[in-house]
């Protein structure tokens, strides 16, 4: 008697047997994406100095470097998802690897910021094409009861790139000069190229979407004023300048603009109809909400330990290391909490703990034992953990197979957009705050010197050493006035956590029984089609 062709195992019996080292691959390249953003968060205080150690980059123009990769990377991730369910996922990440190993030599030699910045976002350009090429691999190679634990040893990855980017960086800054954080990327990638064309099956969608480039421009245009519009208003302390209000405005228009054309159009970037399911729209939420808490509180803890505390880069890459081995540990086992307590317990309880642990940033001093700054990173790791796998698992669940490509770049979509808003905002929060705070204090300076003082702690202590025994009494006002920004930054940051808290306690599902278990999956499918 043959057994029905239904139950036979859905992926090829080759690429079944090598689908732990494709994990490894994928994990690889899905490295250097993490890598790079992590490696530069330690580097930002050294870009900014003058050169010949940096570039001078101001507050703004480091906001825009980091910015200029997620957006691009955010408002290209959907067609370079589309793109891999047509030409097939393979050659997109082969193709997407090879312009991120160019960006980042080009970002290497980088002569100014403006120049950072533009090759920042061709690296962002080949990072949208692997993230979600790795994880619509990943769903293709395992078969569906394997999936949740190769999405938690894929986040334990991420966890991984964020201990090692901040203390090979800290590793860098301290023996070359500050373009070896982008060249480091040149060997991995060319590894990981060799890797992929060896081990790596290509898959495609058998019946792919259409290419949406009118959404394509409407989202990167509309995100880009956006963010423009928040982070001039940081650097002015004036949400109220008509070009802030006019950019912030022209960017929301066109986005609602986004949003009409995608429901109007027959082959959307983005479907809207998926929101319809309000689990799918819950966990993507979530993504979004704790990364852009995250990102923001990254940007102003790097200046916390080196400008306020005295720390090295390398020191820095060191101290973050709790975060990283937090979710290296718990991301890998969070199902095992899912399985036990369910999605809506285990990512609520992640959502508090991560606010927590921002509100508790708003009690840092500048002689508060460090200890403390360590608890702090490891339990907001442990908070991230039991939020990333179990909300990856839902999102990528909630699709077909076949879309796998499409459900993962909404979920990076949303978290790059999550993470570039937060940086955007609450960059700009410390931003106006810490000008607010010094201005004060700078009335002996000139005129011009003044402006460029106030901007933030970087350009305060740079006039300060310009200034020589005369500028010694700016110091300790400007680590003050930094302080009090954090505390104010910190706390925005944690009042988001716990809107994201409330958003996944009334939405996500909770334990299933027994006799649901069974059902949930084609109920979330035919929920999301």
């Amino acid at each position: 008697m043959t057994t029905p062709a239904a139950s036979a195992p859905r992926i090829p019996e080759a690429v079944h047997r090598r689908r732990w080292a494709i994990l490894g691959v994928l994990m690889l390249s899905l490295l250097i994406v993490v890598l790079d953003n992590s490696i530069l968060n330690v580097a930002i205080k050294t870009i900014s100095t003058p050169a010949p150690t940096g570039l001078g980059a101001t507050q703004s123009e480091l906001e825009w470097a980091i910015n200029a990769y997620t957006l691009v990377f955010a408002g290209l991730l959907f067609t370079a998802g589309l793109l891999g369910d047509r030409l097939g996922r393979k050659k997109v990440l082969l193709g997407g690897l090879a312009v991120f190993g160019i960006g980042s030599a080009l970002a290497a030699e980088s002569g100014s910021p403006t120049q950072l910045i533009a090759f920042r976002a061709v690296m962002g350009l080949g990072a949208a094409f692997v993230m979600p090429a790795t994880l619509a691999v990943l769903m293709n190679v395992f078969e569906r009861e394997e999936q949740p634990k190769a999405i938690g040893i894929w986040a334990g990855g991420v966890g991984l790139a964020i201990a090692i980017g901040p203390i090979t960086g800290g590793v860098l800054l301290d023996h070359f000069w500050w373009g070896s954080v982008f060249l480091v990327n040149v060997p991995i990638v060319l590894l990981a190229l060799a890797l992929m064309l060896w081990l790596v099956p290509d898959s495609r969608d058998p019946s792919p979407g259409r290419v949406d480039p009118v959404g394509v421009v409407l989202s990167v245009v509309g995100l880009v004023l956006l963010v423009y519009g928040i982070i001039k208003g940081g650097q002015l302390a004036d949400f109220t300048d008509p070009t802030v209000l006019a950019s912030i405005g022209a960017g929301v228009l066109v986005l609602a603009a986004f949003v009409v054309f995608e429901k109007r159009s027959d082959h959307p970037s983005i479907d809207v109809t998926y929101f319809k399911n309000k689990v799918f729209s819950a966990a993507i939420g979530a993504i979004a909400l704790v990364f852009f808490a995250l990102m923001g509180v990254t940007f102003f803890s790097v200046f916390y330990t080196q400008s306020v505390r005295g720390y090295t880069p390398l020191q820095t890459g060191l101290l973050m290391l709790p975060l990283a081995a937090a979710q290296m540990i718990f991301a890998p086992r969070a199902r095992l909490v899912v399985d036990r307590f369910g999605n809506r317990a285990t990512t609520t309880a992640g959502m508090i703990v991560i606010a927590a642990m921002l509100a508790a940033f708003a009690t840092l001093e500048a002689d508060t034992p460090i200890w403390l700054l360590e608890v702090i990173f490891f339990l907001m790791g442990t908070g991230m953990a039991h939020i990333m796998t179990p909300v990856s698992v839902v999102i990528m669940q909630a699709l077909p197979r076949e879309k796998a490509g499409s459900a993962s770049a909404l979920s990076n979509t949303f978290r790059q957009v999550g993470g570039a808003l937060g940086i955007a905002v609450l960059g700009s929060v410390l931003s106006a705050a810490y000008r607010n705070g010094i201005e004060g204090k700078l009335g002996a300076l000139p005129a011009g010197l003044r402006d460029v003082a106030g901007e933030s702690i970087e350009a305060t202590l740079g006039v300060a050493a310009k200034l020589g025994p005369r500028g010694k009494g700016l110091v300790a006002p400007a680590n003050d006035a930094f302080l009090h920004a954090m505390h104010v930054t910190a706390l925005c940051g944690a009042a988001v956590a716990v809107v994201g808290a409330v958003v996944v306690a009334v939405f996500l599902p909770g334990r299933p029984t027994q006799g649901q278990r069974g059902q949930d999956e084609p109920e979330l499918v035919a929920a999301a089609e």
